[in-house]
């Protein structure tokens, strides 16, 4: 059975930012938290999937995110190369995992979105 409410740490760790980051975004009111008996911050589980968005990514809280067609997937050992065109003549090239073509099943002439988030790219469907 599912948590229902989370530690400062484990929401973090669940929203993939660190525990000061939680604290900023409690203190800005970003967050909702309540406090436990000892005064700690705890975190909802429905506070950190409504952070989190939905699970087809759909409400991802990067900024730039480019949705394309993918043109190109080229897979070799452990690593692939997925090329998306996200605006002729504009495309962006990743480097991801082949596990994580297969799962999205990319292919090229399907629609991906390309998330760009500091130095990392995220592709998703």
């Amino acid at each position: 059975m599912p948590k229902e409410v989370y530690t400062a740490g484990e929401a973090a760790s669940a929203l993939g930012i660190s525990l000061d980051t939680l604290r900023r975004w409690d203190k800005a009111g970003r967050i909702s938290v309540a406090r436990d008996k000892s005064n700690r911050r705890v975190v909802s589980a429905e506070e950190i999937d409504r952070l989190r968005g939905d699970s087809a990514g759909a409400q991802l809280t990067a900024r730039n995110r480019f949705p394309g067609t993918v043109t190109d997937v080229q897979t070799d050992g452990l690593m692939a190369q997925v090329e998306i065109v996200v605006n002729d003549p504009v495309r962006l090239v990743a480097i991801v995992t082949r596990d994580a073509v297969e799962e999205l099943g990319l292919k090229p002439g399907m629609h991906a979105s390309a998330v760009v988030k500091a130095t990392n790219v995220m592709v998703s469907n």
